[in-house]
């Protein structure tokens, strides 16, 4: 099939670009394929634009997308909005009986979590789905999991199976064994030790190295599949925005909202200085970010697994290193404390940490493998150093000054980057959304930090 007479859907001004227009087209002649683009590459449109012309064609009916919770909306639905805006989207998210409502309402674009499949598998299987679409498919490596084994019996149901991941086995050859087995079955051995033996050789009790040819077995199994890097795509902008949903838990939500009451009494009895709006919005952050510090000093944790599952994605997805801009210093150790737990090696810069110290990290970040992660306090680091061997930031959360946010996300913005950047946001509440759209709109007044207390204490957010 030949996408050169397809009408590409877009918004006004916007043309595809050369690298979207090829992998759509691969993909529309794919029935099972993987997409390996790297992130900020435009994967979504061109997903998007292979379905559009497949259901022009009559070819696909309903497709079904699986994806992190923090991308459902903010990068799913409202991709499918823009560039397919005639298609009609649903996002199945919830209780158990909604989702299974949505699915059943025979929207042409379900989109739903990885932990929500289970919870819809029957209806999924019933519900006329020609193809599913995986978003971030190295959750599924593992082919012993309830996930993994979900979305295999699924597609037993619904043969078309594209999954996309800009990095298939970025911690070990083995990780390509459950990817492979869904979408080329016949290409890897039938159980994950044969597989294993292949790759890997074992060399102590708990030990195991890539084998000289592993690469090349992994290249053969995982096909077919399409690739492009940001350093290839000429015409990619040089820095990508992108936002990345973390809700906050009950814990949190809970916490939140009695901050907020306490807000909207005080803005009742008297005329809000800027100083005290900042304040107040200040403990909001912290609140999102999991650790607030009370009046004497001590710090309270809450549950805040969600943004550090979040965090993970996004450093799990990206093919070079990575900045992640943190305000507050707890925040910092319990994100760092994950990140090492998880086999994500790190390393952190804060006001604690020396002039010579910082120094080595920073020599060592720019000229050797690890850390693949830096975890920086902005006031610490925003400005002076130059960290290009990192193409992604991730704001955890917003900082309150645009000077630092411009300041720290010049960082890899310099001379040295040889590949289109991408910085992502945080949010999981309202005044990290506008807080956002105040530092990249360059706005700093103090009666605009006045007005963002008020829009929060008028806000229904719960």
């Amino acid at each position: 099939m030949n996408l050169s007479e397809y009408e590409w859907p877009r918004p006004p001004g916007f043309t595809p670009f050369a690298h979207q227009k090829v992998t759509a087209e691969f993909l529309a002649n794919q029935r099972k394929a993987f997409c390996f683009n790297e992130q900020g590459t435009g994967k979504t449109a061109s997903v998007i634009w292979a379905v559009d012309y497949l259901m022009k064609l009559g070819l696909v009916k309903r497709v079904l997308v699986i994806c992190p919770l923090s991308i459902m909306k903010s990068a799913w639905q409202a991709d499918l909005f823009k560039f397919a805006i005639h298609r009609t989207v649903a996002v199945a998210h919830g209780s158990a009986k909604k989702r299974k409502e949505i699915v059943e309402a025979g929207a042409e674009f379900v989109v739903v979590n990885f932990d929500g499949v289970g919870i819809i598998k029957k209806q999924i299987m019933d519900g006329g789905f020609d193809l599913i679409v995986v978003d971030e498919a190295s959750a599924y490596k593992n082919a012993q999991t309830v996930r993994w084994k979900d979305l295999r019996d699924l597609t037993r149901a619904v043969k078309g199976l594209w999954m996309l991941t800009g990095t298939p086995a970025a911690q070990s050859p083995v990780d390509a064994y459950g990817l492979a087995k869904l979408v080329n079955p016949s290409g890897v051995p039938m159980f994950f030790g044969q597989f294993r033996d292949k790759v890997m050789n074992k060399v102590s009790m708990y030990r195991w190295l890539p084998k000289p040819d592993a690469s090349q077995i992994v290249h053969t199994i995982l096909q077919p599949a399409i690739r492009f890097e940001k350093k290839q795509c000429l015409d990619l902008p040089p820095v990508t925005f992108t936002e990345r949903e973390a809700p906050m838990t009950l814990q949190q939500k809970g916490f939140y909202k009695l901050l907020r009451s306490e807000m909207l009494i005080e803005a009742a009895g008297e005329e809000i200085s800027a100083v005290n709006a900042a304040v107040k919005i200040n403990k909001l952050l912290q609140i999102a970010c999991g650790s607030i510090y009370t009046d004497n000093g001590e710090v309270v944790d809450f549950d805040v697994s969600n943004r550090l599952n979040v965090v993970q994605e996004v450093v799990d997805e990206s093919s070079n290193k990575v900045l992640i801009f943190v305000p507050f210093t707890h925040s910092i150790e319990v994100l760092a404390k994950h990140l090492t737990k998880n086999g994500i090696t790190c390393d952190v810069i804060n006001g604690e940490v020396s002039v010579n110290r910082r120094s080595d990290i920073v020599q060592r970040f720019q000229s050797q493998p690890d850390p693949k992660v830096l975890v920086i306090q902005p006031m610490a680091a925003s400005h002076g150093l130059t960290l290009t061997a990192a193409d992604t930031i991730i704001w955890y959360a917003p900082c309150t000054s645009v000077e630092t946010y411009l300041q720290a996300n010049a960082r890899i913005d310099r001379p040295g980057q040889v590949n289109p950047m991408t910085i992502v946001h945080i949010t999981g509440s309202q005044v990290e959304t506008r807080m956002y759209s105040l530092l990249r709109g360059n706005i700093a007044n103090h009666q605009q930090v006045i007005d963002l207390y008020r829009q929060e204490i008028s806000s229904q957010e719960t």
